[in-house]
């Protein structure tokens, strides 16, 4: 799975996941995700961690790790292909 199916993907599961009313086309990768992105809450944030480490097989580590990689869809995607890579050896 390559950086672009790997953030199609995540859009994929926040949409259906957290049943937003928008099309995961509609997310726009560079845009917050959360706070003033797409306005979501602590709550959903939980949830779409737990999706994100389910479908992906990675462990968001901490909460500083989980703002880095949670800033944006294209933060995330970059962060869910390199911990595959190291986990590929």
């Amino acid at each position: 799975m390559d950086r672009i199916q790997i953030a199609k993907r995540a859009k994929e599961l926040l949409v259906e996941g957290l049943r937003l009313e928008i099309s995961p086309d509609e997310i726009v990768d560079s845009e917050p995700i959360f706070g003033e992105g797409l306005g979501l809450d602590s709550i959903d944030a939980l949830e779409f961690v737990v999706l994100i480490e389910e479908q992906f097989g990675v462990a968001i580590p901490d909460e500083n790790a989980a703002r880095k990689a949670f800033a944006s869809i294209d933060a995330l995607a970059d962060f869910i292909q390199s911990e595959r890579q190291a986990a590929a050896g």
